[in-house]
Formats: C-alpha cells, sequence, structure tokens
C-alpha cells in the first residue's frame, strides 16, 4: 500500500484514473456530450500513460532492440485504437485529421514545449546535428510519401473511384514495407530514427515485472477501448452542441488525448538537458503515425466497410509541410533555447486557431486539391 501512494505521488497523471467511472456515469446518466466526451478524454489520458509504462517495462527485460520494437509497435496504441473505433464509426475525416494532428503536434507542440522548459532550465542546448538532420530528411520523404496521394488523386478521379483508393492502398503497402524495413535497420542501430534509444525512458519511468507490465497493458488497452467508444459516440452530439468542427477535435484534440504521456516524457528529458533523446521522441513518433499508423488504418478501414484513403486537403497538406520545414530547420544548427520553443507554440497555436474557426464545409470541400 506505501509503495502504491508513492507511485501515486510520483505519476500526479494517475489521479485522472477518477475520470473512467465518471465518463460511464455521464454516459448511462445523460450528463449530456460536452461532459460525456471531456471526462472520457480525460480517462485516456492515464491509460495510455499506463500503456506507455508497461511497454517500457517490458521494454527492460527484453532489451534495447526488441524494446525498441515494442516502444514503436505499440508507442501510438491508444491513438490507434481511438482512431480504429472511429473508423467503425464512419468518422473518416476525424481520423485524417488525428493523423495530420499527431505529426504536426509532435513537430509542434511536443518540440516547442521541451525546448522552452529545456531551456528555461539550462539556456541553450546543443543535440546531435548530424543525427537530427538526418532524421528530419527522413521525416521530410516520409510526408512527401504520404501527400503523393493527395497531389495525384486530383487527376486520377474522385475520391470513390477504385482507382484513387487503389492508389491508396498502395501507398499504405509501400509505407508498410518501409517501417518494417525501418525496424530491421533499428536491430543494427540502436536510437534509430523509429526506435529512439530507452534511456530517456528509463531514467523516469520505474519498472515493473513482467507479470505485472503484462496485466497492467491488458487492462489499459481494454479501458482505452471502452472508453474510446464513449468518447466516438459523443463526438457528433457534441459537434451539434458547441459548433465546433469534427475536423477540429481530430486534427487537435484526439492527437493530445492519445498521446500526453509520451508528450510529458520528451518535456521532461529536455528538462534533464537530453535534447538529442527529446527531439529523437518527437520525431520517432512521427514517422511511427505516418508509416504505420496511416498504413494500417488503411487496410484496417477496409474490414469495417468504411474505406479510408490517404486523400488531405490542402489546411492539412500546408500543415504538414510546414510542420516539416520546421523541424527541418530546427535542427540544422544542433542548437535550441526557449525563445525557439516559443516560437514553435506560436505557430502551432496559430494553426489551431485557424482550424477552430474554419468552417468544416469549407475546410474539406472547398480547399480539397
Amino acid at each position: 500500500m506505501i509503495k502504491f501512494v508513492k507511485f501515486i505521488r510520483q505519476k500526479p497523471l494517475l489521479w485522472l484514473l477518477l475520470a473512467v467511472p465518471l465518463a460511464f456515469l455521464a454516459e448511462v446518466g445523460g450528463w449530456g456530450p460536452v461532459w460525456v466526451f471531456g471526462l472520457s478524454a480525460i480517462g485516456v489520458v492515464p491509460l495510455a500513460g499506463l500503456i506507455g509504462e508497461a511497454t517500457e517495462s517490458l521494454a527492460h527485460y527484453t532489451g534495447p532492440r526488441l524494446g525498441g520494437l515494442l516502444n514503436a509497435t505499440l508507442g501510438n496504441a491508444a491513438e490507434l485504437i481511438i482512431t480504429i473505433v472511429a473508423i467503425r464509426a464512419g468518422l473518416l475525416d476525424l481520423v485524417k485529421a488525428s493523423i495530420t494532428g499527431s505529426i504536426i503536434g509532435n513537430l509542434l507542440l511536443v518540440l516547442g514545449f521541451s525546448m522552452v522548459f529545456g531551456g528555461i532550465r539550462n539556456g541553450i542546448q546543443s543535440f546531435d546535428r548530424k543525427q537530427a538532420s538526418h532524421n528530419a530528411i527522413l521525416l521530410v520523404l516520409t510526408v512527401l510519401i504520404l501527400t503523393i496521394p493527395s497531389l495525384f488523386s486530383h487527376y486520377i478521379g474522385e475520391e470513390s473511384d477504385p482507382k484513387v483508393e487503389a492508389l491508396s492502398l498502395g501507398v499504405a503497402g509501400v509505407m508498410i514495407v518501409l517501417y518494417i524495413l525501418g525496424l530491421i535497420y533499428s536491430f543494427k542501430v540502436i536510437g534509430s530514427p523509429l526506435t529512439p534509444e530507452a534511456e530517456a525512458v528509463e531514467i523516469i519511468r520505474p519498472t515493473w515485472s513482467v507479470r505485472t507490465s503484462l496485466i497492467v497493458l491488458a487492462l489499459s488497452t481494454i479501458g482505452v477501448a471502452l472508453l474510446s467508444e464513449i468518447l466516438v459516440g459523443a463526438v457528433e452530439p457534441m459537434v451539434a452542441s458547441l459548433g465546433i468542427s469534427e475536423f477540429f477535435i481530430g486534427i487537435i484534440f484526439i492527437p493530445i488525448i492519445g498521446n500526453v504521456a509520451e508528450h510529458l516524457v520528451a518535456v521532461q528529458v529536455a528538462i534533464r538537458n537530453k535534447m538529442t533523446l527529446s527531439v529523437e521522441i518527437a520525431v520517432s513518433s512521427s514517422l511511427q503515425i505516418a508509416l504505420f499508423v496511416a498504413p494500417v488504418l488503411v487496410f484496417i478501414s477496409l474490414f469495417f466497410g468504411h474505406p479510408l484513403n490517404l486523400i488531405f486537403n490542402s489546411l492539412e497538406l500546408l500543415a504538414l509541410g510546414a510542420g516539416v520545414l520546421i523541424a527541418a530547420l530546427v535542427s540544422a544548427d544542433g542548437e535550441s533555447n526557449w525563445l525557439e520553443g516559443s516560437e514553435l507554440l506560436a505557430i502551432y497555436l496559430i494553426l489551431a486557431l485557424a482550424f477552430l474557426l474554419m468552417p468544416v464545409s469549407q475546410a474539406i470541400e472547398g480547399l480539397v486539391p
């Protein structure tokens, strides 16, 4: 009991687990879509953190290479579960927006907070310039692959055209192959872009036994799945109630809900003056979303009868391009400070404001390339 209390004090996010039963009460008691969505979203945050905690504990026993594979596979489990539930509900625009939001969130929000808090604590911070530039190039190439279907689909046919769907499936297949090749590469090079070195998380997170880790992983995954059903079910009523778009929820809220714990790790690492690892966490998470989560969702969508294509609208492409360009520029000098971080956060906030104020009909219908 004493160990449990101590663990709770070390992990204040776990207090948010109180929102889990409240979310079910809100759903059953008819508290309204805003309460249902808010409480279920809050409840997902600590459960996603526990999935990451259990994964890191298992990685401790498997060694750095297999551990890196576990991290790469389960690192975005919570967001993957949420988006699968959204696909089953037919909310494809929300899913595509969440893919974009996850990438720009890592490159602007996570890096921004890391540089701000790390810079305030340590002043000007240095990171491996060569490795960061290499990762940025991989990210540029990956996002370029992700945008090709959007650019070429206009000349092939409508989104429902079988040729366009075939293009998305082909691109998704190629991306999964690239992801597998990246994992193979990671077995030879510890700390590769897809599986950053586990040193950062080991500093912050305690290690559980294998049995405890598996139990926590299973229970947390089930909890995320159940809460995702409630959360996704409340999206459309909340959109109608508050007047905000499904697009804004997907591009801002869903990525933050599913990745808060991982984001905090990147910031904590930066505060400990390990900026190279912080940058790796942000970039590797973006690469995993683009190379693994997005293509897997394309194939999973076929089983639910709601085919998901990789056709993004112009606003999403603009946000992706801006995020990748900024990541590449920040990596150029191998140094960071709190002012650069503030600028990254400012760009993210401006994009969020634009997405909030842009009517979803214009964002999706009027600006499709």
